[in-house]
């Protein structure tokens, strides 16, 4: 197939640099992604590293691998600001709440699914719960332990980073903890002094692979050290191993899950099957609000619902789900990306843009013959396209040349250009292809208005059709009071009408 030809290269953040995009076991391709914790509504920032490998899924399903992407649900062992002591973030939510902690992950959880539906998200392959995988990470602690580089502490057991360090300078093919963040062991422990519970571990930087619950702890397994719940980072690398083998393709997630929390899983896996786990290490990078990173920790994110409602004091308006996918979709997935209303009316206005491009192909005059300039254009622009996605997915380039489609369009309506038939078709299906299949910008009514529905909008679209017909007949019959009556009522109404050698075209200013 023409795809396969593609040559695809991503940065992984392990060796800081592009390569060459090559499976171990071609053509298949294993990807896991690190999900949600489920104890809040999904948000921004949320989005984005769901976004960006829903791209990744889509582009290499798109170039014939088979792909079995797994992205977790994290619903227990993740405690507050990501250290090793306090609350478990989804059972202090089900205290407050006066829920079950069950309750509360599967609500929020719902609630990511619904969220990530309306955006054009793609399901993954397999979506396990690190409560279902409580056996899986207490064998991967136990293997730890058995190969010498976990201790036991009051119950709770920890990643021993030194003996793991001093064991990776005589194994060469180990990587020494560290190599994926560039930070060294004593930078490390000079960034853990001021954390809780120091008092147990041997050095203030090693990780909890296994925590003694307190009396008061709902959420408990029975293990051999004590009941207790796994730590948060044992449960990707133990479900990334049962779903996609002890060696994957990718791992993503995003940028600030590069520290602790991906530095941790290569020890792990490390530690307990003696080689590396994962060949590329993607990570997005972050949205941000005045140059500080979006969360809920921090407490200046706004969520996808508000985002869908208009309904935050940061919004001048209600933006669809579609919008937002544009909005992440215009800058590549490793800048920083500052939110604004501003940005989002922008990008609002440039989907706006495609979407009238897509539909007015359908109205593009065909010639016997292609202007010189279309033809070299609509023969280019595939493999433009293509050279973008394949340079680490460039997904803001793509954009670009699909308004560089859209200026075309509109020449060859407004007969400033000719095309012929089998060039149409080419244009046609390249800005379907990328825009569509690939950048997954749904074209479909009820997920460009926020709150639509289908049916009724395209009832919508044939109703406003049948006025602009009843213009064209008054039209014909030089009623021009008519016609211009009608014309004034669309336009009061928000429809800016366009009359054309090929007939009147409609769209409505949002």
């Amino acid at each position: 197939m023409e795809q396969n030809k593609q040559i695809l290269l991503v940065y992984n953040t392990l060796t800081r640099q592009k390569e060459r995009f090559e499976p171990l076991n071609a053509p298949h391709v294993g990807m896991y992604v690190c999900g949600p914790t489920v104890y809040g509504d999904p948000h921004l920032g949320h989005a984005r590293p769901a976004i960006t490998f829903d791209i990744v899924f889509r582009y290499l399903k798109h170039l014939g691998y088979k792909v079995r992407y797994v992205r977790n649900i994290t619903d227990v062992g993740h405690l507050e600001h990501d250290a090793d002591e306090g609350d478990d973030k989804i059972e202090k939510k089900a205290r407050l709440e006066q829920l079950e902690p069950m309750e509360i992950a599967q609500y929020y959880t719902n609630r990511y699914h619904a969220a990530m539906d309306a955006l054009g998200v793609l399901r993954p392959s397999i979506e396990p719960q690190a409560t279902g995988h409580i056996i899986e990470q207490q064998q991967l602690v136990q293997q730890i332990i058995d190969n010498g580089l976990a201790y036991e502490s009051n119950g709770s057991i920890y990643f021993d980073i030194e003996a793991y360090n001093q064991k990776s300078q005589e194994a060469k093919s180990w990587p020494q903890y560290g190599v994926l963040s560039g930070r060294s062991l004593e930078n490390i422990k000079d960034e853990s002094r001021s954390l809780a519970g120091v008092g147990e571990k041997h050095n203030q930087a090693d990780f909890a692979l296994w925590k003694r619950a307190s009396a008061e702890h709902i959420m408990r397994w029975p293990s051999p050290w004590s009941d207790g719940f796994p730590g948060w980072h044992c449960e990707c690398t133990a479900m990334g191993r049962k779903y996609l083998g002890e060696q994957f393709d990718i791992h993503g997630g995003g940028m600030d899950l590069v520290f602790p929390h991906h530095e941790c899983e290569i020890a792990q896996a490390v530690a307990s099957q003696g080689k590396p786990m994962v060949k590329y290490w993607m990570h997005n990078n972050m949205i941000t609000i005045n140059g500080q990173k979006m969360g809920k920790s921090l407490g200046n994110f706004i969520t996808l619902e508000q985002f869908f409602t208009g309904n935050h004091e940061s919004l001048s308006q209600a933006y669809s789900p579609m919008t937002i996918r544009f909005f992440i979709l215009s800058a590549h997935y490793r800048s920083t990306v500052d939110f604004s209303d501003e940005a989002l009316q922008a990008s609002q206005k440039g989907l706006e843009r495609l979407i009238d491009g897509l539909k007015n192909l359908n109205r593009v005059p065909v010639s016997e013959h292609c202007d010189a300039e279309t033809k070299q254009f609509v023969k280019s622009l595939r493999q433009r396209c293509y050279d973008a996605m394949n340079d680490d997915l460039m997904t803001q380039l793509v954009v670009s040349y699909l308004f560089e489609a859209c200026t075309v369009v509109n020449k060859l309506i407004d007969h400033k250009a000719t095309i012929c038939a089998e060039c149409l078709e080419e244009l046609k299906s390249t800005m379907t292809l990328f825009a569509e299949e690939i950048l997954g910008l749904s074209t479909v009514n009820s997920q460009l208005s926020t709150g639509g529905n289908a049916a009724r909008e395209d009832s919508f679209g044939r109703v406003v059709d049948m006025v602009l017909e009843l213009r064209a007949k008054a039209k014909a019959a030089k009623d021009w009071a008519t016609s211009d009556h009608i014309r004034d009522e669309l336009a009061a109404l928000g429809f800016e009408v366009k009359d054309t050698k090929d007939g009147a075209t409609w769209k409505l200013n949002r």
